[in-house]
């Protein structure tokens, strides 16, 4: 349905859906339905495996563009942090005899081509993404610069964080929470293959209960495994709370964002 609309405080003439009239006056209104309007989405490089043993399943990376278009369209301004280790991993590096920091290194770069690969999959959805890395790699990726990422956020674009915190002996998981204090995120949402932080691990004790939410100090007094000590204090430190959750449950992102009690939620 079309209209001819006249603005009362201009001689200005308007045509279009009534949807864009909506939109044009009311811009916060999808975003005030959401729980966030900031979200910063840690994905490990695993995850990107699909059901391969190596590398980056193309239908597994295609749902995941198609999960976050979902909220983007929402209003919710998404920044992106992903792992390496479905490439590469320093850790595994060094103990086989390689140089820890050479390891580390190899590792930020494999964060960089999982990112460009997320990018490819979210640009075919028609999102707009900028990759920005903390190893200068100007003809590939934008260098990290955190006025510049708060700007694509706020303008819509989807900004995926590769290399890292561009240091070595610091995982993704140090490089997420960084990245998430910095852009001034609500929230780090990290997917999984599980649906929450449990007693055990679920895969290999079927006997373990899943936990709906903890307090930073329960998870450390219990011992529970959420993200690496440095990054869990980090966020700790600076009341980021922390969901937990099942990414490739399709919709799953879109219900967080939404409100719903989906995952583990680690807070203050």
């Amino acid at each position: 349905m079309e209209f001819l609309f006249i603005f009362p405080f201009s001689a200005l003439l308007f045509k279009g859906p009534v949807l864009n009239i909506f939109d044009y006056f009311c811009p916060d209104f999808k975003t005030s339905l959401m729980q966030y309007k900031r979200i910063l989405l840690k994905l490990s490089g695993e995850a990107l495996m699909g059901e391969k043993q190596y590398g980056i399943d193309a239908k597994r990376l295609s749902e995941y563009a198609e999960d976050i278009k979902a909220v983007v369209d929402k209003g919710v301004e998404v920044a992106i942090v992903i792992g390496g280790g479905n490439i590469f991993r320093g850790l595994s590096g060094a103990s086989q005899g390689m140089d820890r920091v050479q390891g580390d290194h190899m590792g930020m770069l494999a964060t960089v081509i999982n990112g460009l690969a997320l990018q490819s999959a979210l640009e075919l959805q028609g999102v707009e993404t900028r990759l920005q890395s903390a190893v200068k790699i100007n003809e590939v990726a934008e260098p990290f610069i955190r006025r510049r990422a708060m700007r694509h956020l706020e303008k819509g674009r989807v900004v995926i964080f590769g290399g890292g915190t561009g240091n070595p002996y610091f995982t993704t998981d140090s490089a997420a929470v960084l990245r998430a204090i910095e852009v001034k995120a609500d929230v780090i949402l990290k997917g999984t293959r599980v649906d929450g932080i449990y007693t055990s691990d679920p895969e290999k004790d079927k006997s373990a209960t899943k936990f709906d939410s903890l307090s930073f100090s329960e998870v450390l007094s219990k011992g529970l495994k959420v993200m690496d000590t440095t990054a869990f204090t980090l966020s700790q430190e600076n009341e980021l709370p922390i969901v937990v959750f099942d990414m490739n449950t399709r919709g799953n992102l879109m219900r967080i964002v939404s409100g719903e009690k989906i995952g583990t939620v680690v807070n203050i």
